[in-house]
């Protein structure tokens, strides 16, 4: 087997003097005893890189409905009447995970009943890896909490109210 080059396994100037597969093998063990997912290496200006199979998988999100969530969260009732969240509700500036806190198992930013004066942080959203605070547009009293905790939230979807 010759290479584009146009080398032959087993010649001198065959980077992969052992036999290209004696190398792919060992780079294949090399990955399942690893755990890694994918290895490179270079030699004499000559490169193989090789990836362990993965299957890519794609998540489908369900469309919004008119307002973007179908019950409250457990433990809230449905008190305001559609017309009350459009105008007193906070929505999501972007697609991303909703995030109460500003770590797993810490106090949420504010609850149902909270006093926020405007640009306190209500949540933060991540977003392709970056975490964005939503700050409080004015002051009020936090109404309802639509979104639970690391839940995804889609662009325009009411997350809480203001009051």
């Amino acid at each position: 087997m010759s290479d584009d080059k146009g080398n032959k396994d087993g010649d001198g100037d065959n980077w992969l003097s052992g036999g290209r597969d004696a190398v792919l093998d060992e780079l294949r063990e090399f990955l399942r005893e690893s755990g890694l997912t994918e290895v490179e290496i270079e030699e004499n200006g000559r490169r193989v890189r090789l990836a362990a199979g993965t299957a890519a998988t794609a998540a489908v999100a369900p469309p919004p409905s008119d307002f973007a969530y179908t019950t409250p969260p457990e433990g809230q009732s449905e008190s305001l009447g559609r017309g009350d969240v459009a105008e007193n509700a906070v929505v999501s500036p972007m697609v991303g995970t909703v995030y109460l806190s500003s770590e797993p198992g810490a106090e949420p930013f504010v609850r149902a009943g909270a006093t926020v004066r405007e640009g306190d942080t209500l949540l933060i959203i991540e977003a392709m890896k970056v975490m964005n605070p939503l700050v409080a547009p004015r002051g009020g009293v936090v109404g309802e909490v639509f979104v639970g905790d690391a839940q995804p939230v889609e662009y325009g979807q009411p997350l809480l109210t203001i009051t």
